[in-house]
């Protein structure tokens, strides 16, 4: 049984994780190696290893915080709201001016990791912000906000689609625009499907 690699502190995270996303949000994926990133970081290859087996160790390691990060802004600005719809629309909001926010990471998840290698990882299949969605479809069911017979995953798919598609337009165009400044020419086209038709 291989043995737990130790906690990073935050000062060395600090100063690694924006060169490690700086790195694969403008090479190839496989062009990214260790020694380059110590060598911007100023961190020794040894230090590196100490914490991390692999380079995909390393980058899942920093998109699976990151997108805690994300599960905890949303549980922050949906609380306390009661409308469903301006849930819904919070969901979408809070995700993409996350990754204005954060455009290494949303060009490093989206654009340059090979999908074959991120769904084998733990971020890949994190159920944090799923779970957060799936909280607001069953309280949005309970109260016939929605379609009550669309499965809950059906949700989770629009909601990845729509996101990780936007992601990708704007990546294509040079990223001239914010992410969030979209949400209003998707959102209604979301609500509309996943409304009942007598609201």
């Amino acid at each position: 049984m291989t043995p737990e690699k130790p906690v990073m502190p935050q000062k060395l995270k600090a100063r690694l994780y924006p060169v490690v996303l700086r790195q694969f949000s403008r090479k190839d994926f496989h062009a990214v190696n260790i020694r380059d990133i110590s060598k911007e970081s100023g961190i020794s290859t040894g230090t590196i290893y100490k914490y991390f087996s692999s380079k995909e160790d390393l980058l899942f390691s920093i998109v699976d915080e990151k997108l805690l990060d994300l599960a905890s802004l949303l549980r922050m600005h949906l609380a306390g709201t009661e409308d469903i719809r301006e849930m819904f629309r919070k969901m979408f909001w809070v995700t993409m001016n996350f990754f204005d926010e954060n455009p290494d990471l949303a060009i490093t998840a989206f654009i340059t990791v090979p999908w074959k290698s991120f769904m084998a990882s733990k971020s890949y299949k994190r159920e944090t912000e799923m779970d957060i969605l799936n909280g607001v479809v069953e309280i949005a069911k309970k109260r016939g906000a929605v379609i009550t017979d669309i499965e809950n995953h059906y949700f989770a798919d629009l909601y990845m689609m729509i996101t990780q598609r936007h992601i990708q337009n704007w990546y294509v165009h040079g990223m001239k625009w914010k992410l969030a400044d979209s949400i209003n020419q998707f959102f209604d086209f979301f609500w509309k499907i996943v409304k009942p038709l007598s609201k």
